[in-house]
This record gives structure tokens, C-alpha cells and sequence, in this order.
């Protein structure tokens, strides 16, 4: 009994010394393993994006490869298509701020609002316009007020503008593009008694004027003439006067046009005409 003591322990010893080495040998073999399976997948993705024909990947839907080309394709043609996009919208935006400045403006937080207003010649009973609207003298305003335009029908509207005894009553501070056009049609009929021979060869004229609630007179921004010469053989003449420019306003400012004779100025909508736009 004495002597098979130290043998157990010595048996016992080698057991536990031969169990570690077998455990210690195959945790080396499945770590081994393991980073082969890691070398092959990374491999084998690797190779979905260098192999020499990506085309004949696309046809095997089951492969692995697929998925990660048409992902790749998908991601090109976004990337590819938003570059693209951007560059075409830059090109346009240049040529039109090259040909038309003033309709390329940058975009901004709050836009401004669309403000504009086009009014139209009104037929009137020519009793009711004959001489137009007399301005009184101590106002230093030239000409006869035409106070008949259209707002609302066939070609005229109002946005954000109001149209008060033909004025343009503007709501909000700007730069505006004003513009205004008469028509003239002078008829011949008194030229037998020689009253027309006198106005022969006199300059009929527009004037725009802007009525500010700081300034007592109003103030003259554009005027145009023409020269009212015509055939003795015809019955009528006609004359185009036109105008317009950029001019900063403020709320409550009033635009209004005048004419040295009202009565012979021709209100279709086509032919005469007034109106302002908000630039910027």
C-alpha cells in the first residue's frame, strides 16, 4: 500500500498533463481553421470586385457576388446621376442668369412673395373720360390722369398690389420694374375748319408719376414722347408710346400715369396698358 501511493500520483499527473495537451492541440487547430475561413471569405469578396468580367458575376443570382455587384451598380449610378444632375442645373442656372439676370435670384429661407400688377385699358363712355382727370396746378403734375384702368378682367390681374382711382398702391418694399404704354388715336375729322392744323406736329406725352406719403408733390420717374404728325389724306393716326425702368419703392407708395390728352388715348387692353413687378 505504501508503494502504490506515489504510482497513483504519478499516473494521475501524466492523465491530467496528456489532457491538456489534447485540449491545447485542438483549440491550435480550430483558431487554424478559423482564420483559413476568414482568409477564403475575404478572399473570395475581395474577388467580386477585381475579377476581370463583372458581367458574367451579374447572371449567377445565387452567387454571393451578385448582391455585391448590384449594390455597387446601384451605389455608382446614384452617385453618378446626382453629380450629373447637379452639374446640368448649375449649366442652366448660368445661361439664364446670363441672358435674363433679373429671374435667377438665390434661394433663400423665406422666399419673398410675388408681388405684380398688369392693368388694362377699360372701355369707358367717352363722356366719362373726355379730358381725363384734371390734376390741380399747385401739385406740379403734368398732363391728364388716366384713373379708368382694368384690374381684374381679360389680361389684368393684381397680386399683393392694389388698384385705387388708378393708382398702384404698392404693399411691400422693393426694387420694382415699372413700365406703362398709350395708345394714341387722333382722328381728322376738324382739319376742314383748321382747329387740328394746330395741333399738327405736337408731341403727345406720357409721364409716370410715384406718390409718396412723406412728400407732398408728387414724383415725376419717367416721361416719353412722340410726335403727333400725320397724313392730310388720312382719316385717323395712331402713336405708341412705351416706357419703363427700375425703381425702389416702399409700402404705400402709389404709381399713376398721365397723358397730355387723355381723350384721344385708345384703351383696349392690347394697345395701353400699366403694371409693376417686385424684382428684389
Amino acid at each position: 500500500m505504501t508503494g502504490s501511493g506515489p504510482k497513483l500520483g504519478v499516473l494521475l499527473l501524466v492523465a491530467v498533463l496528456l489532457q491538456t495537451v489534447v485540449v491545447t492541440i485542438t483549440v491550435l487547430h480550430f483558431t487554424s481553421a478559423l482564420n483559413s475561413m476568414k482568409e477564403t471569405f475575404a478572399r473570395s469578396s475581395v474577388s467580386c470586385l477585381t475579377g476581370s468580367d463583372l458581367q458574367s458575376i451579374t447572371a449567377v443570382r445565387g452567387d454571393p457576388c451578385w448582391q455585391v455587384t448590384q449594390q455597387l451598380h446601384l451605389l455608382i449610378e446614384k452617385s453618378l446621376s446626382q453629380r450629373y444632375q447637379r452639374r446640368i442645373s448649375s449649366a442652366v442656372r448660368d445661361e439664364v442668369s446670363r441672358v435674363l439676370p433679373s429671374l435667377v435670384m438665390e434661394d433663400r429661407a423665406s422666399p419673398r412673395p410675388k408681388v405684380a400688377a398688369h392693368v388694362t385699358g377699360s372701355f369707358v363712355p367717352k363722356l366719362e373720360r373726355d379730358g381725363g382727370d384734371a390734376v390741380p396746378a399747385g401739385r406740379r403734375v403734368q398732363g391728364q390722369k388716366i384713373s379708368w384702368w382694368e384690374g381684374q378682367k381679360g389680361l389684368a390681374f393684381l397680386q399683393d398690389v392694389q388698384l385705387l382711382d388708378g393708382e398702384l398702391v404698392v404693399s411691400q418694399p422693393g426694387l420694382y420694374y415699372v413700365y406703362a404704354q398709350t395708345y394714341f388715336r387722333h382722328t381728322h375729322s376738324l382739319e376742314e375748319n383748321g382747329e387740328e392744323a394746330e395741333d399738327r406736329g405736337k408731341p403727345l406725352l406720357q409721364y409716370v408719376y410715384k406718390k409718396v406719403n412723406s412728400y407732398p408733390v408728387p414724383i415725376l420717374l419717367m416721361k416719353t414722347s412722340r410726335t403727333s404728325c400725320w397724313s392730310r389724306g388720312s382719316d385717323f393716326s395712331l402713336h405708341s408710346a412705351h416706357q419703363g425702368g427700375l425703381f425702389p419703392l416702399t409700402t404705400g407708395d402709389r404709381l399713376f400715369v398721365t397723358v397730355t390728352n387723355a381723350s384721344a388715348v385708345d384703351m383696349d387692353e392690347k394697345s395701353s396698358f400699366f403694371g409693376a413687378f417686385l424684382i428684389s
